[in-house]
């Protein structure tokens, strides 16, 4: 560390958050790579169809209340790599197209800080079908201080009061890394905790990510009446916290409750939030609570107080929905902000249904208990938490090696489900900029099952996109699926590639011999 004097900030002011937003537009897609910042538990195909269970329920509750002839506008707040958003447009889709009711139609608009990944998400190849059909938009954000969304495909703004429905807001991992006051609660009094800031040697040669591994937060008190003031917008929660906490450490979400505010005032209807995050919504859990450390994953975060969301926006009239049980992983919630929320009936009972009876924190710890028993499971086990997890191609990925051992095994029914399981997965699957060669692995799986027109279709899709780093093995299974296949010009062609990589390769040697003799 320097011997440099620390420097003392009020804690939404402190340079850990411009260290954030750097970090961000420097990474852009990238930051998202090895899950430097995790993106599965949020962006999974399961947590993506209980977010559209929601949403398809409110949009059943407006037509029900005959507000059909209005679009539905969805915003999600820090979109990150975009594949929640693929997730969740391509099972709104299904449902809508199963459903066949009148509904209102929908616009999914998918906003982030940095300009980078907006950019980056217009050219998605996975995208461009809801981008033409009208379906999808997007929007460069800035939650702590905009109040209009300009939306990039469409060239329109939406500013205060142009949204006849509701706006539906779907925040993940969102409340936890944006700014955010730190109080203190003690003897019935609030203060603010301030922090004071150590920087490492050299810190200008640092890259965002190696400033936050090694700055030091140490905090001192001051004394803050400005909570206590009747006229202190969200003075009823803090007088909660007054009256039932000491010497407690309490991370106040003021940037996130006027996020939500100034949302909220793009529509003359209020809104619908769906979050999930690390975050209580337990008083409890706050009682007696220290002084928070950043969760360092390239960038950084803390736990949410949901609490605090919750308990200002019931005091407006809202309902708001959280498990009643503790989480473990991550905690959802729903917020329904508008005139009668009571009357959204199809939006609770989905709520109910897909996170408070079984949601996307049970499966996150099934999953994780699962990574390490994948070699010991069975099909019909695979094929389940598979179908469970909505066709996940992680899942598919890390399973892809047990399927093959189990094939000698399976039924014909088996084989069928896993032939309907690849073209279900690969129907959304959503490519990352690290990307996972999908089409490889389900080619080599149909391969092994003698598929061979499917695997051929996979394989061939595997070395157009990588063209530089093809394994020999892609080359001779392409071959034997070309001469089953009775196309023996192709397969001579395949052959000939894999002996450029391979010139000994002695089965490729023994079928170009074979042909080349009859």
């Amino acid at each position: 560390m320097t011997d440099l004097k620390q420097q003392r900030y009020r804690f939404s002011e402190a340079p850990i958050w411009d260290l954030q937003r750097a970090y961000y537009e420097q990474k852009g897609m990238k930051a998202w790579n090895n899950d430097q910042v995790p993106q599965y538990i949020t962006s999974n195909p399961m947590i993506a169809t209980s977010y559209a269970e929601m949403i398809f329920g409110f949009l059943q509750d407006r037509a029900s209340q005959g507000h059909s002839s209005e679009p539905v506008l969805i915003v999600e707040l820090g979109a990150g790599a975009g594949r929640l958003a693929s997730h969740v447009i391509h099972e709104l889709c299904q449902l809508r197209d199963y459903a066949g009711i009148p509904l209102p139609s929908f616009r999914y608009v998918m906003t982030d800080l940095a300009m980078n990944n907006v950019l980056a998400w217009r050219e998605h190849p996975a995208l461009q079908s809801f981008i033409a059909g009208g379906l999808l938009d997007f929007a460069q954000f800035d939650a702590v201080h905009d109040t209009v969304l300009n939306l990039i495909v469409s060239g329109t703004t939406i500013s205060e009061g142009d949204l006849a429905q509701p706006v539906i807001i779907v925040a993940n991992y969102f409340f936890d890394g944006i700014p955010q006051e730190l109080l203190y609660v003690g003897d019935g009094h609030i203060c603010e905790a301030d922090v004071l800031v150590e920087y490492p040697e050299h810190m200008d040669s640092l890259q965002p990510s190696e400033v936050l591994h090694q700055i030091s937060l140490n905090y001192e008190y001051r004394q803050a009446p400005e909570y206590e003031q009747e006229a202190y917008p969200y003075r009823n929660v803090i007088t909660m916290y007054q009256e039932q906490l000491e010497d407690s450490h309490i991370l106040f979400p003021v940037a996130g409750l006027s996020c939500l505010e100034r949302l909220n005032q793009l529509s003359q209807a209020g809104f619908l939030l769906i979050t999930a995050d690390k975050g209580d919504h337990l008083l409890d859990n706050w009682k007696f609570s220290g002084p928070p450390e950043l969760i360092l994953h390239g960038s950084f975060s803390f736990t949410a107080n949901y609490h605090a969301i919750q308990h200002v926006f019931e005091n407006r009239g809202a309902i708001a929905l959280f498990p009643p049980h503790h989480y473990k992983n991550i905690n959802v919630g729903c917020i329904l902000y508008m005139d009668t929320p009571i009357n959204y009936s199809n939006t609770r009972l989905a709520y109910r249904r897909f996170i408070e009876r079984f949601g996307p924190d049970e499966f996150f710890s099934i999953k994780e208990w699962m990574d390490n028993k994948i070699d010991s499971m069975g099909l019909q086990q695979i094929l389940s938490f598979w179908r469970l997890g909505g066709y996940d191609a992680e899942f598919f990925i890390q399973s892809a090696k047990q399927i093959v051992r189990l094939l000698p095994d399976a039924s014909d029914d088996e084989l069928q489900d896993i032939l309907r399981g690849i073209h279900l997965m690969w129907s959304s699957y959503y490519v990352m900029e690290q990307r996972y060669d999908l089409a490889l692995d389900a080619g080599l799986v149909l391969f092994e099952m003698e598929m061979y027109e499917e695997s051929k279709r996979f394989l061939e899709i595997s070395i157009h996109e990588d063209e530089e780093e093809i394994v020999s093995t892609v080359y001779y299974c392409l071959a034997i699926c070309c001469f089953e296949l009775e196309l023996e010009e192709d397969a001579l062609n395949y052959i000939r590639e894999l002996l450029k990589l391979e010139p000994d390769h002695e089965e490729a040697l023994a079928l170009i011999h074979k042909f080349e003799s009859v």
